[in-house]
């Protein structure tokens, strides 16, 4: 009689990636331990021998989210890479819609966490901002990123298409001569052709970092 198939044996990194899975299925937080250790074939109370509770769970979920964003590359200038940090934040959030509230929430962060935060303040000192400015220009890059996102996600549209006819439909229930602003921006930008509005996320980031360059040698 052959052996049974050997169980690959569980792991940290393992539960960690199911948690996440079943987290951007869900879109929400953790799962239960039950559901977890259910989707990972194991006891839950299997799962205690690795995380203690479900708060440490949550802190390496964050931290395989915090890994997937690109840090500054050496020597790149802090504009540059403040600009693709974002877009690579956006790119993770967006697949990991849950982790938007709990990225900046937890008291135990993981190495992926630390490296990231640490790379970045490095960038925006090596590119002149103070120790007060280079927690500034985080703070307000952060609360851009994080609030386009929640923007983004809850959006009715997700292709042009879908937004014409969104759009189309508001300009036939609403009387155009009582909202002239609102009619004229529907009309002239978001149903011009061409329009897309994940576009909006890169000018309003060249606006917060005009504007981070024009204060940066200000902060003290």
């Amino acid at each position: 009689m052959a052996d049974p198939p050997r169980r690959t044996p569980l792991s940290k990194d393992a539960v960690l990636r199911a948690a996440v899975a079943l987290a951007d299925e869900s879109g929400s937080g953790v799962p239960s331990m039950r559901r977890l250790g259910d989707t990972l074939g194991v006891e839950a109370m299997a799962l205690y021998h690795h995380f203690r509770n479900k708060d440490m769970i949550l802190d390496g979920m964050v931290d395989l989210v915090f890994g997937e964003i690109d840090l500054p590359a050496d020597g790149a200038g802090w504009r540059a890479a403040m600009r693709e940090r974002a877009a690579s934040m956006r790119a993770a959030l967006v697949r990991h819609p849950w982790a938007i509230s709990l990225m900046d929430s937890r008291t135990n962060p993981g190495p992926a966490t630390l490296r990231h935060h640490d790379a970045v303040i490095g960038c925006l000192r090596s590119g002149g901002f103070s120790v007060s400015g280079a927690a500034h220009a985080f703070s307000v890059l952060d609360s851009y990123v994080y609030g386009f996102v929640l923007q983004e996600l809850s959006l009715p549209f997700t292709t042009p298409a879908d937004l014409e006819d969104v759009a189309g439909s508001i300009l036939e229930r609403m009387p155009r001569d009582e909202f002239p602003h609102l009619t004229e921006m529907i009309v002239e930008s978001a149903l011009k052709p061409g329009y897309a509005y994940a576009e909006e996320f890169d000018i309003g980031l060249d606006l917060v970092l005009d504007g981070l360059e024009q204060r940066r040698a200000g902060w003290r």
